[in-house]
């Protein structure tokens, strides 16, 4: 996925905020599972929710005003009730690694009790 920095995501010296990283790795999450075919507005209606449980980051480089992202996600391990990614973003122009890090995500009820993932998720992912 890539992403293109706007004035919005940067301090007043045009470095991407930290926490903007967060926003990014929760889109390319979305659309890895939507290129997966995992419909999450489907899979909210019937109950199963996703909340992010721990987060890991390291920051390497500083991304600056204008620069296109790109953002690779892979799915770093499944157990019973939650499954983590991995992500990286770099920045194509020159090869430089911005930030790479992890999230892990646990499958939740109505009620925000953990529940076993469904088995097709299981198997898309």
């Amino acid at each position: 996925m890539e992403i293109r920095i706007y004035y919005e995501d940067t301090d007043c010296g045009g470095v991407v905020y930290y926490a903007n990283y967060l926003r990014y790795f929760e889109r390319a999450r979305t659309e890895f599972m939507r290129d997966k075919g995992i419909d999450l507005a489907a899979l909210m209606e019937s109950g199963c929710l996703f909340t992010v449980s721990r987060v890991e980051m390291d920051y390497k480089s500083p991304a600056y005003y204008g620069d296109l992202l790109h953002i690779s996600t892979e799915i770093g391990g499944i157990t019973k009730a939650s499954f983590s990614f991995s992500h990286r973003i770099e920045r194509p122009r020159d090869g430089k690694l911005i930030v790479q890090g992890t999230a892990k995500l646990v499958c939740v009820n109505r009620g925000g009790r953990p529940t076993r993932l469904p088995e097709a998720i299981r198997k898309n992912l």
